[in-house]
């Protein structure tokens, strides 16, 4: 939130709070605070005056003094809708949210055409999470003075924010003619284009961002995003140590850091920085307080019973349970919490002395450990991936219900799998349409047996119609049913979801289908992955570029036996 303007004009002021007032606006801080604390100790209860050192206060991020100055203030004069409102952007920058929304309609009420109040409430509800209501707020300030620059940049957020890029956009840009050398409005602007998977332009936005304020470092971390998304990584890696020269403990660069290094193969740094990931932004203020001690790495287990618990998505469960069997072989007992639709597969996994779904009782333990942070306790790198697979089988008596059904449909039997978790944050890159997939159907010798989970609207019409595929997904219960069907697949083929996970760690011959800005696990110019053997990685020559990697897969089909 931007600092708060001062009153435009004071009547009846004396000539001491005049002259602060003054340098309060010529930005000589300390002069304009001096002054008002003196007329304070003169006058304890002078309106004016603890107002002003309250804006003050927060101009210098002393939000509590700002709020007790403020709060002291209204007191005097609870029908100020300037102090009103500039006790909304303390409780906001304080993120007591709803009071400052309180605030702010206190302040409407009395001024209903209170710039400032209209445009500060935009911002807390943009940052409730009501984007939609933040958009009438910022509309009216720009029916009241169409030249707000501050109320077009949030607007622009609040575009941002429900996914409507272009409007996002529209609204950057007409900011930037007003004011060229307005650094957020490039930096939002940045921002939308990396969404829309212009990255270049992104990378030029953001630039411009740095021309005008070189120590932003949202510019510096959204450009290094940009870059990876170009496959420039180590510019990225630069770009990410530019933001933390200026701030050493910006999680989300240290984090986007993180990713840069192990998709590069620097495994070591990379899992060392991913430690960053819990106070990354979006991220809740608390871990998961297990009451007992986080363990990674620094001592010898043996004896001592573990906890290790999920806290990704599936395939990352699926690729990090390999780490059990190398604690169990130390000596240590290792209890295993997972998500619920994994808890049948992995309870016969070796290593694991118990198996427990998220949400039930846990048994006693020593210390505890998040799965994805085993690769940084363990000191991984590319040599010493344990990749000793299977470590995964299907269950025998989902094999038994699945294994007549399977029969019928003759050899080679592929399984396929296109797409990934809709609500995924790269779904736009690693997700294909069903409709693409054509030269892969027509190149197959044997029977297709789908077993995407969860077909999207419009994938399901061609593939009810299409009787080249036996779909079984809607009959998948969890994920021992299917692992029982790619145990009895000669091939897996899949984009980068849970499905290649698990192909991978069931030791099945998996063909993998990538972006070209892949996953980090997958990393740069390869055909294989070190932590699945059986795997053969397809990959995009360029971004978007899917007609490349079905074609190639189309081809090597008609030779596959």
């Amino acid at each position: 939130m931007p600092k708060p303007p001062l009153p435009p004009r004071l009547i009846d002021l004396g000539p001491a709070i005049q002259e602060a007032l003054a340098l309060h606006r010529q930005g000589r801080l300390n002069e304009a605070e001096k002054i008002y604390t003196r007329v304070l100790k003169s006058v304890p209860k002078q309106f004016d005056c603890l107002h002003l050192l309250g804006m003050l206060k927060h101009q210098r991020g002393k939000t509590g003094e700002a709020y007790r100055l403020i709060t002291a203030a209204l007191e005097i004069d609870p029908r100020s809708a300037d102090a009103l409102t500039n006790l909304g952007l303390v409780l906001h920058a304080l993120g007591r949210n709803d009071d400052a929304l309180a605030s702010l309609n206190k302040a409407l009420a009395l001024s209903p055409n209170h710039v400032e109040a209209l445009n500060n409430k935009g911002n807390v509800l943009l940052a409730l999470k009501r984007a939609d209501q933040s958009l009438d707020c910022y509309g009216k300030v720009l029916a009241l003075q169409p030249r707000h620059i501050q109320a077009r940049v949030n607007r622009g957020s609040a575009y941002a924010e429900l996914g409507r890029w272009n409007e996002a956009i529209a609204e950057y840009e007409a900011a930037i003619a007003l004011h060229p050398a307005h650094a957020d409005a490039h930096y939002g602007r940045g921002n939308a284009l990396q969404q829309m998977g212009r990255d270049a332009d992104a990378v030029a936005a953001y630039d411009k961002a740095l021309a005008i304020m070189p120590q932003h470092i949202k510019a510096w971390n959204g450009r290094g995003v940009a870059l990876q998304a170009l496959n420039r990584y180590r510019d990225a890696i630069e770009s990410y140590g530019k933001a933390l020269a200026i701030q050493k403990d910006y999680a989300d660069a240290h984090y986007n850091e993180a990713l840069a290094l192990l998709t590069s193969g620097e495994l070591q740094r990379g899992f060392a920085k991913y430690e960053w990931r819990w106070k990354r932004t979006g991220m809740p203020a608390d871990r998961r307080n297990f009451g007992r001690p986080l363990w990674l790495g620094e001592y010898p287990l043996r004896g001592k019973t573990i906890l290790l618990h999920a806290e990704q998505g599936l395939g990352d469960t699926l690729q990090f349970v390999r780490y059990a069997a190398l604690l169990a072989r130390a000596g240590a007992k290792v209890a295993l919490e997972v998500q619920p639709e994994l808890k049948t597969l992995l309870s016969q996994l070796h290593g694991a002395s118990a198996v427990i779904a998220r949400g039930e009782p846990l048994p006693p333990f020593d210390v505890h450990c998040p799965l994805a942070s085993l690769p940084f306790a363990l000191k991984t790198d590319l040599t010493t991936i344990p990749a000793d697979v299977p470590y995964l089988r299907a269950p025998q008596d989902h094999m038994a219900k699945w294994r007549d059904r399977l029969a019928l449909l003759g050899r080679p039997l592929i399984a396929i799998a296109w797409s990934g978790r809709s609500t995924h944050a790269n779904d736009r890159n690693r997700s294909i349409a069903w409709s693409r997939l054509e030269p892969i159907l027509s190149a197959a010798a044997g029977r297709i047996v789908s077993v995407q989970v969860g077909v999207r609207d419009q994938d399901a019409a061609r593939l009810r119609d299409d009787k080249r595929i036996a779909h079984f997904g809607d009959d998948i219960g969890d994920f021992g049913d299917t692992a029982a069907i790619l145990a009895a697949a000669d091939l897996v083929i899949s984009v980068d979801t849970s499905i290649a996970h698990l192909a991978g760690s069931m030791g099945r011959p998996a063909w993998i289908l990538l972006p070209s800005a892949p996953d980090w696990r997958w990393l740069l110019d390869r055909t294989d992955s070190p932590w699945y053997p059986t795997a053969r990685l397809f990959r995009q020559p360029l971004p978007g570029d899917w007609d490349s990697v079905i074609g190639q897969v189309a081809s090597e089909l008609k030779n596959f036996v």
